[in-house]
């Protein structure tokens, strides 16, 4: 840092700026120090993303880091003034860049013309990806005369409306939610998503790729094209004065240790280096007031972003020897005849937002859970002819061929059938009555569970419990030794559990976040404000592995506060047990960390129980627990997120926590999808091996799996190998996974028996055999079990043949790689994650009774169990069969894509009330325009549905001119209409149920 502001401050006081057009710096961090220099000094600073990749790698997994080098060059080469410096990881500047003529850009107008077809081309060419919902940048989503279009750097999307060819109206819309922005705009501007190219060079790369071997799953130019810029492309340094840094110099040989394609690192050797500065030193002063008192002497610049970060220095705005400078720049250093010091923390990287609509991934064949009838399978939606109206009907197919037509105003009543992994579905039979009677069966169970955890709940609220005080200087400061910044779920979770512990009344509360979203963290604050109280704790671990994770990592940050922690568990000794069991009770430990011997420990003082991954203990142990709980704290933790309604349900009876941010040091894991091959394992394993990493190796099939590990001990020679699976013993299990820790081997060759519950920092490579055949959501999980650390994670999805696996299998690896399949890949993950968890927190082995009517259901019985023993029962479900001959149905002319049609018929059918169906149909109108009148009937058959089950009514039916309303207790009233046209018939429905 000091080398650059010196060498750069000497060029500009001389006025040699053009002498510096290309800083080349080691890494990301590097450059945005540069950055923050290069601007402080009044230059104008373009930072390349650092670019990670081999040569001929697919780039589906880089696509952020290729399309922020995509807005950078654009940006640089329209700026026309001198000012400019442009700064670049080594990396990134020893391949060949796009030349200035790949970019351009194009503006849409109000009144503009479109010619639609050549509109489309040139954004194919410019490399726009063409989607059913734009979610994200590059995207565009053609829907007759709507256009939707997220161009590169842009966090909204534009809306444009067209009138035959002519641009009638523009609007912003928020790509979370789809909603349009209601002022209109006159114009924006549109940028390549990849580079500025014409029909002729698109075809040029095209052609090339085609021709090159490559094992990059799908063969295009968003996966390839970059390498093959010929001409288009050139190297930075041949026409650019540049300097580099002498960590970037330090970087070069491990950059071209596996390369051959880069520019001749003999070019970087010639580039001037910058020279070390004897002027300046790098400082962290940690009194800034006391530090200036000492160099009053000195030209004194204090950074800061806003003017109370300075008054909360307890600085004078006003005083004249000091140049404040307000922005956002990091820089600290001590010069002879200067002192510049940033108030200014450093800046996390912006993630990418989540997207809120979650669109319907039911596929054909999958299985879903009819609430009447049971487990079925989904066959599509088709349109029917009944008495000449027509109108779409979910088809489900039962045992024995039966077929189950359910109206798509009805669609709320299937759900998609999820099991945990293992559970394979067995179709029901029609009309056979064993559907209902299972039901009763698991209601009567559901009932005893929601029973208990209600008796449990109502006991605890009489017992006082131990009145903490939370309001220590030492709780506020704990958080500040952590050497990471809490993210904000973090922070009020702690704040939620203070409130507990200092209330007088017994905390019972659980906290729901994924592994490494720091649970432990807000745990110890806990811990920590029950000790400084001169209470105990114990934290409960179901493992000896994560009770020995959880020790070493608790022990390192209470060893300055001087609290004496020990760990109890099977490995212990008897005679350490002993004398821990003694300590504990004369009060001379506070914290133990242990398994379930902890559960029949005494104590002098406890005060406080954790609970980790409660649902992992047996129904005995809880009985146990039960003891326990009677009158101190517990606070409970899981790894899987709690599906909103059992939380709404729950948190009635116990507090509800969940981190749901991932803490900002993660970092993504780069994700790869490839056909089998020995090179490839080989590659995957040497590599990791190279930076002193371990790997886990999926293969999910118990009867292959030594077979597989002959094979990778045949691809790579003296690799150590260990397996563990579901049949193998949990106490040899557990050593396996504790040498793995102790790094003892190199590969975990396992089944999806590691999908959760691991935390090993040092394996950041995955291989997923066979990967076609996980769910979406068990690839996700799988994927979570690497990069942990600070470490890039990476992970492979491998299949055996690509030719022979299903197009939907495609999109959804693919979707996975490139993580941003409309945004839908995560969010069904964690759709599905959330309807597992719910069935973890109940903390019994209903695996039986789940996978006869699947989660879905399950945890709906649930919720109702535990509202109906809370005194809160919801009225009974009611349906309404409506048998109206009028033509009603959203039109594949209005809306083309299945999936989105599902989507909506899904958030239609569950709509409660009519103004929700009069905003739906206003997102309809705003973004597929006006609907047709199909569409537009099937709003009003939503909206009798509704108005019917308000009146009791159950059946609706019409034959020529008479409408006939059924009601619960068999009467029936008939009406007639002016004629038997459908608007006719709608409207005489409406007004006879609007009276």
């Amino acid at each position: 840092m000091k080398n650059i502001y010196d060498f750069l401050k000497n060029l500009k006081n001389e006025k040699r700026v053009k002498e510096c057009q290309l800083l080349i710096v080691n890494d990301d961090r590097q450059a945005q120090i540069a950055s923050d220099i290069v601007a402080y000094l009044g230059f104008k600073s373009f930072v390349l993303s650092d670019f990670r990749a081999n040569f001929g790698d697919d780039l589906l997994s880089f696509s952020t880091e290729l399309q922020d080098i995509t807005k950078v060059l654009n940006s640089y080469y329209n700026y026309k003034k001198q000012d400019k410096i442009l700064i670049s990881p080594i990396r990134t500047i020893s391949y060949a860049l796009p030349k200035e003529k790949c970019f351009d850009s194009f503006t849409i107008n109000f009144a503009d013309t479109i010619k639609i077809d050549e509109f489309k081309s040139k954004l194919y060419n410019w490399g726009y990806y063409f989607v059913d919902i734009v979610t994200s940048e590059g995207e565009v989503s053609i829907r007759g005369d709507i256009i939707d279009i997220c161009p590169l750097g842009s966090d909204l999307g534009f809306r444009v409306s067209l009138f035959d060819d002519e641009v009638e109206s523009i609007r912003k819309f928020d790509i979370e939610d789809q909603k349009s922005l209601k002022e209109e705009i006159e114009t924006f501007s549109i940028n390549p998503a990849f580079l500025a190219l014409d029909e002729e060079s698109m075809g040029a790369i095209n052609e090339q790729i085609e021709t090159v071997s490559s094992d990059a799953f799908i063969k295009d130019i968003h996966s390839l094209g970059f390498w093959y810029l010929n001409d288009l492309g050139e190297y930075l340094p041949n026409n650019l004065s540049s300097f580099i840094t002498q960590e970037a110099l330090d970087e070069i040989e491990e950059v071209y240790v596996f390369e051959e394609k880069r520019i001749n690192k003999d070019k970087f050797l010639l580039t001037p280096q910058i020279y070390n500065s004897k002027t300046y030193q790098e400082i962290a002063p940690a009194n800034v007031k006391e530090f200036i008192s000492f160099h009053k002497e000195k030209k004194i610049t204090i950074i800061s972003g806003t003017e109370a970060k300075v008054k909360a220095y307890d600085l004078d705005l006003n005083d004249k020897n000091i140049k404040y400078v307000f922005d956002n720049y990091i820089l600290n250093l001590l010069g002879n005849d200067e002192v510049i010091i940033s108030l200014n923390k450093e800046v996390k990287k912006r993630r990418k937002k989540k997207v809120k609509l979650v669109l319907d991934e039911l596929q054909l064949n999958d299985y879903v859970v009819h609430e009447k009838h049971g487990i079925g399978q989904y066959k599509g939606i088709e349109p029917v002819t009944v008495m000449g109206a027509k109108r779409d009907f979910v088809i489900v197919m039962y045992a024995g061929d039966d077929k189950l037509l359910i109206p798509v105003e009805n669609i709320d009543l299937i759900d998609r059938y999820v099991a945990d992994g293992s559970s394979y579905a067995v179709v029901d039979k029609l009309g056979k009555g064993s559907f209902a009677k299972l039901k009763e069966k698991v209601k009567d169970r559901l009932f005893a569970i929601a029973n208990d955890i209600i008796k449990l709940a109502a006991a605890r609220e009489l017992v006082n419990g131990i009145k903490i005080n939370t309001e220590k200087k030492l709780l506020e400061d704990f958080p500040k030794s952590a050497g990471f910044d809490y993210t904000k779920d973090q922070k009020r979770s702690i704040k939620e559990i203070f409130a507990d512990l200092s209330s007088g009344r017994v905390m019972d509360r659980l906290l729901s976040g994924d592994v490494g979203f720091g649970k432990t963290e807000v745990a110890m604050n806990a811990m920590l404000a029950v000790v400084l109280d001169g209470f105990q704790a114990l934290f409960i671990c179901p493992t000896t592995l994560l009770a020995s994770q959880h020790f070493h990592g608790i022990q390192k940050r209470f060893s300055e506060f001087g609290i004496k922690v020990a760990k109890l568990d099977g490995k212990t000794s008897a005679k350490e047990k002993t004398s821990i069991k003694k300590a504990l009770e004369n009060g001379d430990i506070q914290i133990v960390i242990g398994t379930h011997s902890l559960l029949s420990v005494k104590t002098k003082d406890l005060a406080l129980v954790i609970i980790d991954e409660e649902h992992k203990f047996g129904v005995k142990q809880k009985e146990k627990l039960k003891q326990l709980r009677e009158d101190v704290h517990i606070f409970s933790m899981s790894a899987t997120p709690i599906p909103r309604t059992l939380n709404l349900a729950l948190s009635k009876l116990k507090g509800m926590s969940s981190l749901l941010t991932p803490p900002t040091e993660r970092l993504g894991v780069r994700t790869y999808v490839k056909e089998f091959s020995d090179k490839l394992i080989k590659e995957v394993v040497l590599r990791e091996k190279r930076r002193g990493g371990q790997l886990f190796y999926v293969h999910n099939n118990i009867a292959s799996i030594e077979a597989k590990k002959a094979d990778i001990e045949q691809i790579v020679p003296g690799i150590k190998i260990q397996i563990i699976h579901s049949q193998i013993k949990p106490e040899l299990a557990e050593k396996i996974i504790e040498d793995f820790e102790e790094k003892e081997f190199d590969i975990l060759l396992a089944t999806s028996i590691v999908e959760s519950g691991l935390h090993l920092p040092n394996a950041n490579s995955i291989i997923i055999d066979g990967a076609d055949r996980f769910g979406i959501a068990d690839l996700h999980q799988l994927r979570g079990r690497v990069g942990r650390s600070n470490k890039e994670g990476f992970c492979y999805y491998v299949v055996e043949d690509k030719k022979q696996i299903t197009d939907d299998a495609v999109k959804r690896l693919v979707a996975l790689e490139s993580n941003s399949y409309l945004g839908s890949g995560t969010a069904l993950a964690h759709q599905d994650l959330e309807i597992r968890g719910g069935g973890n927190i109940i903390g019994e082995a209903q695996s039986g009774h789940i996978k006869q009517i699947g989660y879905g259901l399950y945890l709906k019985m649930l919720e109702d169990a535990l509202a109906s023993l809370s005194g809160d029962e919801k009225a009974q479900k009611k349906t309404v069969d409506i048998k109206l001959a009028i033509s009603a149905y959203i039109s594949d002319d209005y809306i083309h894509e299945d999936r989105v049609r599902l989507e909506l018929y899904r958030r239609l059918s569950k709509a409660s009330d009519i103004q929700e169906v009069y905003k739906i149909e206003e997102e309809m109108e705003d973004r597929f325009g006006k609907p047709d009148i199909f569409t537009k009937q099937f709003i009003e058959l939503i909206i009798i549905k509704i108005l019917a089950l308000d009146k009791g009514i159950q059946t609706i039916s019409s034959y020529e001119m008479a409408i006939t309303f059924t009601k619960a207790d068999d009467t029936k009233e008939t009406i007639k209409s002016p004629s038997k046209d459908d608007d006719d018939i709608i409207a005489t429905t409406l007004r006879y149920l609007r009276k």
